[in-house]
């Protein structure tokens, strides 16, 4: 098979490491695969593992973006692809216009995969015409049942994201010299309780709500230390700046860390790791991957941070939005940790198996019909 995946961007991310890891399957399977995106740091790691990337800006939102429709069309062709897998709104529609402007015995499997619980309106709907939908949590199977009534929820399959256990490990410790190195670099943390929040730099991840935590946690004698990791939406966003002062208001301790390729060993050392987004997520990657290396971590019970939480670490579930319950949840664990059970069925090797048969099932179909 020959399957193309578009998506805006190879910079770092769910939807892009969930990308790599589908190409890379495919290749170690004898396929082929293809990338469309206007690239990033991942592409060098994309290719590494056989992919071919065609660096284009299929993710930016202007109308303009359109004009790739023609191009589209012919790479199809070209390239002979069997599967066409959107994973993004804006290079959806360029593939969609492209899919659908080719003669049924020349299209390719129209895929698209709900990694987000989008605005409803006319521009997401888009994610829903796919011949198949991968929703990645139960919770955005039901989103899109409930937004999108007219969809035939026999095309949607749910496919939670996955973890690979060996990547992250249950009891991981870092290596001595990332610890040396760590301790040089973050005096401040010596004796400290580290809270960790793993995410996107961006109002609706929780970070305030993280510091109304390490304000209530030092006000009952704990010396916490919150940590944010995550790229700002860009270079120029002010958001970081203004998190740096209100935990400077709060007088909380809390280092922002921004991109870090070393998360793994971050949350590894961790005492907590938090996710308190006041909206829900898709599925909520980091908290599975914090889980997977035995680290307790506390959430807001909605979304697919609440669906791995109940299945996972049901003790780490806070009712959104209460900062009450969030204090006296991390506080129990602080005092006295509840142990993280090993395994849970969210692992990257049921991702990938699935996703192939998908793949399989719907290329033995085309290759059929043509």
């Amino acid at each position: 098979m020959t399957v193309l995946q578009l998506l805006p961007a190879l910079d770092g991310g769910g939807v892009e490491r969930g990308t790599l890891e589908v190409a890379a399957a495919l290749t170690r399977a004898g396929h082929r695969s293809l990338v469309i995106s206007r690239g990033g740091r991942l592409v060098a790691a994309l290719e590494r593992s056989g992919s071919m990337h065609f660096r284009w800006a299929i993710g930016r939102k202007s109308p303009l973006t359109l004009a790739l429709v023609p191009a589209l069309r012919r790479l199809l062709r070209e390239q002979c692809v069997d599967i066409l897998h959107a994973r993004s709104r804006v290079p959806a529609w360029v593939a969609w216009l492209a899919w659908r402007g080719l003669p049924n015995t020349a299209r390719a499997a129209f895929v698209t995969t709900v990694h987000g619980l989008y605005s409803v309106n006319r521009y997401s709907a888009v994610m829903v015409r796919g011949e198949r939908i991968i929703a990645v949590s139960d919770v955005v199977r039901d989103y899109i049942a409930r937004h999108y009534p007219e969809t035939d929820i026999g095309r949607v399959q749910v496919i939670h994201r996955g973890v690979d256990p060996n990547a992250y490990p249950h009891g991981y410790r870092p290596p001595r010299a990332w610890l040396t190195d760590w301790q040089r670099a973050h005096p401040e943390l010596a004796g400290k309780r580290i809270l960790t929040l793993a995410g996107r730099l961006s109002p609706g991840k929780g970070h305030h709500d993280l510091i109304e935590l390490l304000a209530a946690l030092g006000d009952r004698g704990y010396p916490a230390h919150g940590l944010a990791v995550g790229d700002p939406r860009n270079p120029k966003d002010p958001y970081p700046a203004r998190l740096a002062s209100a935990a400077a208001r709060r007088d909380v301790a809390l280092t922002i860390l921004g991109h870090r390729r070393d998360l793994r060993e971050i949350m590894a050392i961790s005492d907590l790791v938090v996710a308190p987004s006041r909206h829900p997520e898709s599925f909520g990657r980091t908290v599975l991957e914090a889980l997977s290396l035995g680290v307790p971590t506390i959430g807001y019970d909605h979304g697919g941070v609440g669906e791995i939480l109940r299945e996972c670490y049901p003790a780490g579930r806070v009712a959104n939005g209460d900062i009450a319950a969030l204090t006296a949840t991390a506080s129990e664990l602080l005092a006295r940790p509840i142990a993280v059970a090993a395994g849970n069925p969210f692992t990257l090797e049921r991702m990938l198996k699935l996703t192939l048969a998908l793949y399989t099932e719907l290329g033995a179909r085309g290759m059929a019909q043509r």
